[in-house]
This record gives C-alpha cells, structure tokens and sequence, in this order.
C-alpha cells in the first residue's frame, strides 16, 4: 500500500477511535514536524514543545483533514502556522547562534574543510533567522521539506504566485545578508545547515 493512503486509512482509524493508528503517524511524521520547528525557530526545546502542540492540534482537528492532500502536507501546514505564531510572540527574542552546535560528521578529510563547511551553514542559519517570519516559513518547506509551490500554497494559505514571489526575495535577503557578512552568497545542500 503506498504511503498517501495507508496514510488516509490510518486516519481513519483514528477517527474510530483506534489510538494506535494516530501513533503510527505520530512517530512517521515527528521528525518532520520537529525539523520544520527547529529551523523556523532555532530552539530545540521550543521544537519539541511545537511537535506536541502540532499533533495535539492535528488529533482535535483530524475529522478536518482532506485525504486527497498528502497528510504530512496538512502536518507542516498546522506547524508552519503554530511557529509564525510563536516568533510573532517573541519578537526581537532570537537566539545567539553561538548557543547552539551545528556539528555534523564530515566526509571531508582536513580539520579545516570541516570548519568552512560549519562556518557556512552557521551563515546560511543566521541568515535564514534574519527573514521575516512568512519568508522563513516558506524557505523552511521549499528547501529543507521539499515541497512544491503548490503544497505549499496548500499548506500556508497563499497562492503559488506569492509563494513564488516570496521565495524568491527570501533567497535574495539571504544572498544579500551572506555577502554582508563575507561569506558564500550561494546556499544549497552544501551549505544548509542540516
């Protein structure tokens, strides 16, 4: 069974009242919700908290969800609007990006690759903290979920043409904020943080 309706049956069950079928999609999709959280709001313990808060919201809402969407489409859409509505709260509170670690093992083979590597995806992170919030939550879901324009179109309520629009001047504010600060005025896999 492919996984968009094993999703929609999961669903379902849920519906019925068969709480392990809502655990089933709690653990496939956790760690997608908690990367949306963590890199729209650079805390791991308010990541954790919003992976509850998602999918105590998606469970009371589960009667409201549209089986011919991809379910995990749904999820970052309640996570994509619980976070802008977290940074709204706490505006002008960001982290320091020294508190937090951006350690990844590296195939490189010198000390110094690695550290360049780090300094970059330390760059691209504060760059992307810089974006307001709406820029940040369509970055976040085209470049570290993969979505389409289309979903997330669905998933934040906007029409492709601003999803577009906004994606586009958010990779222009973090091109311009890394040249600011010296660094690569490029960013893919490379060096997104991960």
């Amino acid at each position: 069974m492919d996984q968009p309706a094993d999703d929609a049956a999961l669903v379902r069950s849920a519906l019925a009242g068969e709480q392990a079928a809502f655990a089933t999609l709690v653990r496939r999709y956790s760690g997608a919700v908690f990367n949306q959280a963590y890199r729209m709001l650079n805390d791991v313990h308010e990541a954790e908290d919003a992976v509850q808060e998602v999918f105590l919201r998606a469970y009371r809402r589960l009667d409201t969800y549209d089986p011919t969407r991809r379910l995990v489409t749904w999820l970052l859409s309640i996570g994509s609007n619980y976070c802008i509505d977290r940074l709204r709260r706490r505006r002008g509170g960001w982290l320091d990006l020294d508190e937090v670690a951006f350690w990844m093992p590296s195939a490189e083979p010198s000390p110094e690759s690695s550290a360049l590597r780090d300094e970059r995806r330390q760059a691209v992170q504060r760059a992307l903290q810089r974006l307001p919030e709406t820029y940040r939550a369509v970055t976040v879901l085209r470049y570290w979920h993969d979505l389409s324009y289309l979903e997330i179109a669905e998933a934040t309520g906007l029409t492709e043409a601003t999803v577009k629009t906004r994606l586009h001047r958010a990779r222009k504010l973090i091109a311009e904020a890394l040249e600011a600060e010296g660094g690569p005025t490029r960013w893919d896999a490379e060096t997104s943080p991960s």
